[in-house]
């Protein structure tokens, strides 16, 4: 299951960033589960990373990796997370990284590996290794749809978003894909996100870009309040299009961005695992960000919110207990107003005089469903993105291993 049109977008490539997937049998034969991403020289890449405690061997690298230098691949297999492995995890990510830079040229560090999948099994190497001249083989600037679908786990669906916008009278690409589906409570990142953009951006504008557009979209999502141990996003500028993003264009670059990173976020939650609704929780009228951001997850993440919209049924009170146990301090309960998709529901404490249960039955028909919250002391607002809770979601994650 899953919401919306789930159409694939037309991806404008990034001159210099090439893509190349080849099926290595890592979980299933047959299936694309091995991703390569050739950087340009010269370009500058930016991360963020799970802050899972138990986070994965190759994240731990990854991150080593990218204080020592400029990467210049990312190397990406599915249908095993290389977490929980030890001591042996770490050797098979740096094993992985030192083929990959065999095979391309560059050095072991240049290399950065992501691993998605069972937690807990070692990688199978032989197959992993023996599938990388293949992807290699494959690398181009239009493999961006390939890519997608190569780094697919649970998700029915690949997930992209590509735009040309005007820079001071030049052309700037942004172009990414990302994955994810079920054990979504990001806390930084998706579970795996590469975003590639033709501009020229400096190291430090770069990672504040990508902070700055993170918190506005994938930090914003969950699907079952899960933190990954392997999540992470990336951010590549290679500077071929020869535009410069500086101070002046900044503002533009990441609004830009933002919007890329929404999509990706966005198509996340509409294929979450068993999803039958896109849910946007806006609470609006609060004191500040943290407030708001309680207040919506707690909804979000409450198991009882969730099956009520798997059943379309408009049962209120739950949103009201949600709300009530969010830690608002002082939280006035009668200058609460809640309504979905646009029905006013309840406020004074109560249920609103003109609200009727037919009123709520409609509003929850639809695949896509607001539940709007007016905390009405302050003046912030914040969304957050979620799914419903159904049957499906149980079985998916029953049978994760078989």
């Amino acid at each position: 299951m899953a919401t919306g049109t789930g159409i694939f977008p037309t991806m404008h490539p990034v001159a210099g960033f090439r893509l190349g997937t080849a099926s290595a049998g890592i979980k299933t034969q047959g299936r694309p589960d091995l991703v390569v991403m050739e950087i340009p020289a010269n370009s500058t890449v930016a991360g963020l990373f799970t802050q899972n405690a138990f986070c994965a061997a190759p994240v731990t690298l990854c991150k080593q990796h990218l204080a020592a230098v400029s990467p210049r691949y990312f190397l990406t297999n599915t249908g095993n997370a290389n977490a929980g492995t030890g001591d042996q995890g770490m050797t098979d990510a740096l094993r992985s990284c030192e083929a990959l830079a065999s095979a391309a040229g560059v050095e072991p560090n240049q290399v950065m590996p992501f691993s998605t999948g069972v937690i807990g099994e070692p990688l199978p190497m032989d197959r992993l290794l023996a599938g990388i001249p293949n992807a290699l083989a494959n690398l181009s600037e239009q493999g961006w749809a390939e890519a997608a679908t190569g780094i697919l786990t649970t998700d029915t669906r690949p997930k992209g978003a590509s735009l040309i916008y005007d820079a001071a009278g030049a052309a700037v690409t942004i172009t990414g894909i990302s994955k994810g589906s079920g054990m979504i409570k990001p806390n930084m990142a998706t579970m795996l996100g590469y975003v590639a953009t033709d501009a020229e951006v400096d190291a430090e504008l770069l990672h504040r870009a990508l902070r700055l557009a993170t918190d506005q979209s994938f930090n914003r999502i969950t699907v079952d309040s899960d933190t990954s141990t392997n999540d992470c996003i990336m951010l590549a500028a290679t500077g071929t299009s020869g535009v410069v993003i500086d101070e002046p264009l900044f503002e533009e670059f990441v609004e830009q961005l933002t919007l890329v990173f929404k999509q990706l976020a966005q198509a996340i939650i509409r294929d979450g695992e068993g999803a039958s609704k896109f849910v946007s929780v806006v609470v609006e009228t609060a004191q500040d960000s943290a407030e708001a951001l309680a207040v919506a997850y707690t909804i979000a993440e409450s198991p009882l919110v969730k099956t009520a919209l798997a059943a379309s049924d408009p049962n209120w009170g739950r949103i009201l207990a949600a709300i009530g146990r969010a830690g608002v301090h002082n939280l006035d309960v009668n200058q609460v107003q809640l309504s979905l998709n646009n029905v006013l529901i309840a406020e004074n404490g109560a249920r609103a005089a003109s609200y009727s249960e037919e009123a709520g039955q409609a509003a929850m028909q639809p695949e896509d469903i607001s539940i709007q919250v007016a905390l009405n002391r302050g003046q912030v607002a914040e969304t957050v993105w979620t799914t419903d809770l159904t049957y499906d979601y149980v079985r998916i994650n029953a049978e994760y291993r078989t």
